[in-house]
């Protein structure tokens, strides 16, 4: 079994030449194996979730969205960051799947944790399954920005899969969540994936 083990080199000096509204970035001076001491520059993160939400016919609740980085549309989960420091992942799941897709879940499993760019960020992001879907009743969510422009739809696991697999899509938490819901279902299946308040020790939270 391979396991991910935690460990800190020595840093002698510690800056944060630019700070935005939701992230940063800082540079570190870190210790070598060798002695010698390099720059490291990284994004600093609040952390994010995201929603691989599955109806009862096996298809995937989806967003298409505009990400001017990569200047694409990009289809992809229910996702968000985690606005509150010590927030309970679950609780943000379920409001982002609230506010993105006017829908709630019944069920709710840990799908996968993941360090998506961990070279260049310390963002951590926790994907959720959700099954028992329906509709929430009542005003939709006020949306702004890219939010606005989204598109929505229900698309078959295997479909993503397969899109996936040809280079159609490119989404890290899409793309990693359809193959992680594949793979489960090959395996033990989905009621054996860990409980939805698992400890995340990437971001620890108060039950």
């Amino acid at each position: 079994m391979l396991q991910d083990t935690p460990e800190e080199w020595r840093t002698t000096a510690t800056a944060t030449p630019f700070t935005g509204k939701k992230t940063g970035v800082r540079t570190d001076d870190v210790v070598m194996p060798d002695g010698g001491v390099a720059k490291r520059d990284y994004q600093v993160h609040p952390g994010s979730v995201a929603v691989l939400a599955l109806d009862d016919e096996g298809r995937v609740l989806v967003l298409k969205q505009y990400r001017h980085p990569v200047r694409m549309k990009l289809w992809e989960l229910p996702a968000g960051l985690l606005d509150i420091p010590g927030e309970n992942p679950l609780h943000a799941a379920q409001r982002e799947l609230y506010e993105e897709a006017h829908a709630k879940a019944e069920d709710w499993r840990v799908l996968v944790d993941l360090y998506p760019s961990a070279g260049g960020s310390d963002e951590a992001v926790r994907v959720f399954l959700a099954r028992g879907l329906s509709e929430v009743e009542g005003e939709r969510y006020a949306v702004s920005e890219e939010e606005a422009d989204m598109e929505q739809a229900r698309v078959p696991l295997a479909d993503l899969v397969q899109d996936a697999l040809a280079g159609r899509l490119h989404n890290n938490c899409l793309v990693t969540g359809a193959l992680a819901v594949q793979a489960a279902l090959a395996g033990d299946g989905l009621d054996a994936l860990r409980p939805a308040e698992a400890p995340w020790p990437a971001r620890p939270y108060a039950v």
